[in-house]
């Protein structure tokens, strides 16, 4: 029996040990807004139905009780990836944005299929990167 069909990724989640620096990363250079604040957790709003969850290292590995249920307990060690969407004409404007905000471009690479990544690390080391199509056989333009 095949399985019900899957809608997407809804979230993609990093480790980091502070986040307030991962704050002015991810909203003061990639400009994403942030929708949740609190103690353990940054959540952004990462496109249309799209949310990247930042956790405060070592804060998330034990169950969570809420009121509506237990969050399993989560957690990563060392540097995490992911990748953003971008159109083929952004990539360019993002390297000279995240150049001059002082993010260095770690790697570019030029995949079969003709696309374009920009490989970036958020203050945490998170190996960030910014894919232009096409790259994945789901992923054209």
């Amino acid at each position: 029996m095949a399985p019900p069909p899957l809608r997407g990724i809804l979230e993609t989640a990093v480790y980091v040990n502070d986040l307030e620096k991962a704050h002015a990363f991810y909203a003061g250079v990639i400009g994403l807004e942030r929708m949740v604040t609190g103690d353990r957790l940054f959540a952004y709003d990462a496109g249309l139905g799209e949310t990247l969850l930042v956790f405060a290292r070592g804060q998330t590995a034990e169950d969570t009780e809420t009121p509506g249920g237990v969050i399993p307990g989560h957690h990563s060690e060392g540097p995490a990836h992911f990748a953003f969407k971008i159109a083929p004409e952004d990539v360019e404007p993002w390297r000279a944005h995240l150049e001059g905000s002082g993010v260095a471009i770690r790697s570019t690479v030029i995949w079969p299929a003709g696309g374009t990544s920009l490989y970036v690390d958020d203050p945490d080391g998170n190996v960030v990167e910014f894919a232009a199509p096409a790259l994945w056989p789901n992923f054209q333009e």
